[in-house]
């Protein structure tokens, strides 16, 4: 194998960190409503809980389906055209009917009223929900929660500032079986709608990590037994002659900025992706998907 010499593991940790799961959701309760959008839903008997924390707006079919399926999501507002509500109204009332709070009733209403609760130009296809943030997860969460997993996936992205970018990173990291995707808290786009629709609903499926330090987080998935390997258009070992067994932490930065300094010292081995002659780079995204893919291939 060309580059450097991978060198042994440190041990596995399970972590002592906060439970990575949500809170339990409660909503409103489910139903078909019409009016002008302005309506509240109706509330289940006894009442939800007080709405704590950040809420966002998601749009798209996919990204609120998928939302509106999560338990740990608390929905507050669902807006519907009348065609989508033609189209996707049964599969609303089946969601409400095994979400453990219950979903607010849609309220149908036209495609402009929608447009106006979304930022500017928003594909939201007809449908958009007001939803509660997630719980936030950190590195101890995911620690514990690929304890014992011999072949456990992890993205982790430098600065990669473009919501469409980590959108969907975190869309091959879902289809690739990756357990999370972990950026920095500062450089990096908040988990809304854009992020969301980029995704195509891989948010409710991938555990998202903000963390303060990326260098120290990338430490805490050396000890709990991930190899760190880090993607670099100048690196000396291909993608596909590495060594990829195991637990691996997959490391990508911005395009053309690459990996900072730090980043890169906290990587176990750095490796590229075979490209064409006067091809220097790929889209962050698309280099994720090659090397999730090479990993599962390995698998």
């Amino acid at each position: 194998m060309k580059g450097k010499h991978r060198h042994a593991r440190s041990g596995e940790t399970s972590g002592q960190g906060r439970n990575g799961n949500g809170g339990r959701s409660n909503g409103n309760g489910h139903g078909r409503s019409t009016g002008n959008g302005q309506g509240r839903p109706a509330k289940p008997a006894g009442g939800p809980p007080p709405v704590t924390g950040k809420r966002l707006w998601l749009y798209g079919i996919h990204p609120v389906l998928a939302a509106l399926a999560n338990p740990r999501r608390r929905a507050l507002r669902v807006l519907m055209t009348a065609d989508a509500e033609a189209t996707l109204g049964a599969r609303l009332e089946v969601l409400g009917q095994s979400h453990p709070g219950g979903l607010p009733a849609p309220e149908i209403v036209t495609r402009e009223i929608i447009d106006r609760s979304l930022p500017r130009g928003a594909v939201h296809q007809g449908v958009a929900a007001q939803v509660q943030g997630l719980d936030d997860t950190d590195i101890e969460d995911i620690c514990r929660a690929t304890e014992g997993l011999d072949n456990a996936r992890v993205v982790v992205l430098d600065q990669v500032t473009d919501p469409h970018n980590v959108g969907a990173v975190i869309r091959s990291a879902a289809g690739f079986g990756a357990a999370a995707v972990v950026l920095p808290e500062r450089n990096s786009p908040g988990d809304g709608g854009v992020l969301a629709k980029s995704a195509s609903g891989a948010l409710e499926r991938v555990a998202l990590v903000r963390v303060v330090n990326l260098a120290r987080a990338l430490g805490r998935l050396k000890q709990a037994g991930f190899w760190c390997v880090g993607l670099d258009g100048d690196a000396t070992t291909l993608l596909n002659e590495a060594d990829l067994s195991g637990r691996v932490a997959l490391v990508l930065g911005a395009e053309g900025e690459g990996l900072r300094r730090l980043t890169r010292e906290h990587c176990d081995l750095m490796v590229r992706i075979p490209l064409a002659k006067g091809v220097e780079s790929l889209n962050v995204s698309n280099a994720a998907a090659i090397a999730l893919y090479e990993l599962a291939r390995r698998s």
